[in-house]
């Protein structure tokens, strides 16, 4: 079995900024690439940033300069750095991960979403 943990989510006004973390823990052998992904209300859900085990990441345009991925490897974490918030940026952000467990088997993992809402 393997989880997906996501914290740091809440209510901000806009312009601030707020810190996601995700830690994988259970029957893990190798993580590879690792991301977050948001669906706001009515929506699809849209990429926000990967980040590779070699530190290499991608963005979406709009969020670019914004918010900022990272990965703690020994920890199985990934983070995701939100600043200058916007009410546009509300939304359920779900953490995701692509990882071979002990059993050697690669699969796509989802987080169950934290809430993160920008209003004054």
């Amino acid at each position: 079995q393997v989880q997906l943990v996501e914290s740091g989510g809440g209510l901000v006004q806009p312009g601030g900024s707020l810190r996601l973390s995700c830690a994988a823990s259970g029957s893990i052998f190798s993580i590879s690439a690792m991301g977050w992904y948001r669906q706001a209300s009515g929506k699809q859900r849209e990429l926000v940033a990967r980040i590779t085990t070699s530190g290499s990441t991608n963005y979406a345009d709009s969020l670019k300069g914004r918010f900022t991925i990272s990965r703690d490897n020994a920890k199985n974490t990934v983070y995701l750095q939100m600043n200058s918030l916007k009410p546009e940026d509300t939304a359920v952000y779900y953490c995701n991960a692509d990882i071979q467990t002990m059993s050697r088997r690669w699969s796509d993992y989802w987080g169950q979403g934290t809430q993160v809402t920008v209003s004054s």
